[in-house]
């Protein structure tokens, strides 16, 4: 099983990404609604895993096929069955709000999680308003942060059971997320790529 390494925040992961990002805007051209860096190495000064997560937002999945095809002309690779996110205590919604489709990414690309998400569902939304959140309060995230250290310091061959214990503290940080998102009028700005 795959440990779990948290590192200081590097100035190179949007560098990163948007090398990331612009590959994969090449190849899928207006298949991309938008094409973001998620996660907490889009967090400036957030510690995290050495691993780029990115969001690439479609229309939807009934017409999936030339998504795929682009992404496996790049190298990318479809985890079967990884199709679904976390789903917070409370929701009250469809279950699909929760759909996904995940990637591996291209032999000799650095690590990399590509998520592929519906335009306007919860969990498309829930990473930008995530990643938004921490970027304009900088004490949530180094409580984060510091969480996400004892978590691996504790379970540091676990990453399973990292991301189930991480999982319910991400749903917290969201509530405060969404009544900043209420009291500010928050909307995701422009695509990262």
């Amino acid at each position: 099983m795959p440990s779990v390494e948290i590192v200081d925040y590097n100035p190179r992961w949007p560098v990163e990404f948007a090398a990331i990002g612009g590959a994969l805007r090449r190849a899928l051209d207006d298949l991309a609604l938008r094409i973001d860096h998620i996660g907490s190495t889009s967090v400036p000064g957030l510690a995290a895993k050495d691993r780029i997560d990115a969001q690439l937002t479609v229309v939807g999945f009934e017409r999936f096929e030339p998504v795929l095809a682009a992404l496996e002309q790049l190298g990318y690779t479809i985890v079967p069955r990884n199709t679904r996110d976390h789903c917070p205590p409370g929701w009250e919604g469809q279950g699909d709000e929760w759909e996904k489709r995940f990637f591996r990414p291209p032999a000799g690309q650095r690590p990399t999680n590509l998520h592929v998400r519906a335009q306007g569902r919860a969990n498309q939304r829930y990473a930008l308003l995530f990643r938004d959140y921490l970027r304009a309060h900088p004490r949530s995230a180094a409580a984060y942060a510091e969480l996400k250290r004892r978590l691996a310091a504790y379970l540091p061959e676990n990453i399973n059971v990292y991301a189930e214990v991480k999982d319910p503290a991400c749903d917290l940080i969201a509530v405060a997320a969404e009544n900043w998102a209420r009291q500010t009028g928050w909307e995701p700005g422009p695509s990262d790529a």
